[in-house]
């Protein structure tokens, strides 16, 4: 008889993360097709005048592409839930406490 056996494990990022190039982006353009869906991260710099006028002829501004990822549709709520349970506590704490006395200046 085929007796599977079920093991529960976690995923983490390997510790070699320092091999691996970093990009800065600003901007995220989503596409899907009925398979997978693809993050294209961008960097939007600020535009010199001959961009502003070329963007005002046909408002398209093209920004440099710093990195694509493609992942399977299957992936994209986990993904939406891990960004969402980031962003909260990002913003717990960040955001002013209720009883902080009202600041006198900036704070070093």
């Amino acid at each position: 008889m085929d007796e599977r056996k079920q093991i529960n494990f976690t995923i983490a990022p390997a510790d070699d993360a320092g091999d691996v190039e970093r990009a800065y982006a600003n901007f995220c353009s989503v596409a899907h097709t009925p398979f997978d869906f693809t993050l294209t991260f961008c960097e939007v710099r600020p535009l010199s005048e001959k961009e502003i006028k070329a963007a005002e002829a046909d408002h398209i501004v093209r920004a440099p592409i710093k990195a694509q990822i493609v992942m399977p549709v299957q992936f994209v709520p986990t993904l939406i839930a891990a960004l969402q349970e980031n962003l909260r506590v990002f913003s717990e704490s960040h955001s002013p406490q209720p009883d902080a006395a009202p600041s006198k200046g900036p704070v070093h």
